[in-house]
């Protein structure tokens, strides 16, 4: 089924072979390329579609359906920067990914991304769904995860400026991605010269910004503070509101996790520290620091149980599992916006971003094979979702020395149903 993504049509769903709309007679075939299979959501400012691309693959179509020149300018901010940047935790985009299309008799055009499909949830929506908080383990590890990621961002001179829960999609392999980039503003022209900050373009989401984003001069360490703050709520599980201190203007949230350990709790804390000075310098800084944390908590005698780590839920709710759209919520981000800025060439923010040391994380140790332990993240996805590459890196974690049956027997009791459980260990068998 091909669908017409003219806002104005009154029956968009045409056959297959159709090039053209047989209600509004508006092209179909976007730019020689992409079939439009059906809308995958909406909000204020556009519409995300699901689209077949005749190169192979299904991927996403934004469209904005808001014409305004604000949103004109963050949608094709989004755009450039994708195509910029290349990561497996950012989604990525062609070169010829962006453009215009005008539907018949439209006398305006509409502005459309073309960019990778991601499945999986977003981490608010996964701990809704998880009803407990995630473990330290898997905080570090999603910690380097997501500080790479941010690695490459500000390597290119670039700030997310909205990083948070919602804005972090978890895929079925266990693989985070940093999602929602219209956000995104580089360094070096966060406002032009001569503008007052109350004229650039404000992105501001409650208890996840800090102090100097508010005011309008956003650096690499904005984006650290909000990072911290987003692991606050993945470590508690409870709404940054209900842990906020008004007259200490900082979170109370050390005593909700007293298992967590000290370096951890301190470091996130740094994070968050409300002066830019007292931040990490950048993220090659939290890298290495992060690693030597995940060292010390995976070569640690303490040997933590699964009601300290919490009881993850063996499914996703069904009507929520599978792809989550990009969300579009321009009108919350803009404050203001201001001129265009002249470009001006960019200045490295330092020698170390610009030339990234690769730091490795400390591998889990295990005796079991890497195919083996894949076979059985696959398996057990099939039956309980996404969450099983959480609940296989936790096992793993759990118990490095663990044999093959050992492991097979500690996964399958997050399977409730026992039929599944007993067809689940047979397949990890052979």
């Amino acid at each position: 089924m091909n669908f017409c993504i003219n806002p104005s049509c009154t029956s968009p769903h045409n056959p297959n072979d159709q090039l053209f709309c047989k209600n509004c007679g508006s092209e179909l075939l976007l730019e020689g390329r992409y079939r439009v299979i059906g809308i995958l959501g909406q909000g204020g400012c556009g519409k995300t579609y699901e689209v077949s691309d005749i190169d192979g693959g299904v991927k996403v179509l934004k469209i904005l359906t808001r014409n305004e020149p604000k949103y004109v300018e963050l949608f094709q901010r989004e755009a450039q920067v994708l195509s910029q940047l290349s990561h497996p935790g950012i989604p990525s985009v062609e070169p010829n990914a962006y453009f215009t299309f005008t539907p018949k008799d439209a006398t305006e055009p509409m502005y459309c991304l073309v960019m990778e499909k991601i499945t999986g949830l977003d981490l608010r929506e996964y701990i809704r769904q998880r009803g407990s908080p995630i473990d330290q383990i898997l905080a570090v590890q999603w910690l380097i995860q997501l500080s790479r990621i941010l690695q490459t961002v500000h390597s290119h001179n670039f700030l997310h400026r909205d990083i948070k829960p919602s804005n972090i999609m978890l895929q079925s392999d266990g693989h985070l991605t940093l999602i929602d980039f219209g956000t995104v503003r580089s360094i070096t022209n966060v406002y032009s010269f001569g503008d007052e900050p109350s004229q650039a373009t404000r992105i501001i989401s409650a208890l996840y910004t800090p102090i100097e984003q508010i005011k309008g001069k956003p650096v690499p360490q904005s984006d650290f503070f909000a990072l911290g703050r987003t692991f606050i709520y993945l470590l508690t599980a409870q709404d940054l509101s209900e842990l906020y201190d008004s007259d200490r203007d900082e979170l109370q949230w050390r005593s909700i996790v007293p298992k967590v350990s000290v370096k951890l709790a301190d470091f996130l804390d740094q994070l968050m520290a409300p002066l830019v000075s007292q931040r990490p310098l950048n993220a090659d800084v939290v890298l290495q620091k992060l690693c030597e944390i995940q060292k010390d908590l995976l070569s640690s005698s303490v040997v933590l149980t699964p009601h300290q780590l919490g009881n993850a839920p063996t499914q996703l709710a069904p009507h929520r599992q599978g792809t989550l759209p990009m969300q579009f919520n321009f009108a919350a981000k803009v404050e203001a916006l201001p001129a265009i800025p002249t470009p001006i060439s960019p200045t490295p923010i330092s020698p170390a971003l610009n030339n990234p040391t690769p730091v490795t994380p400390t591998p889990v140790p295990s005796n079991l094979d890497p195919g083996f332990v894949k076979r059985c993240q696959q398996e057990l996805a099939e039956v309980i979702g996404p969450i099983a590459a959480i609940i296989c890196q936790r096992t793993l974690a759990q118990n490095p020395q663990a044999s093959e049956h050992e492991f097979i027997e500690k996964l399958s009791k997050q399977i409730q149903n026992q039929q599944d459980a007993r067809d689940f260990r047979k397949r990890c068998q052979y």
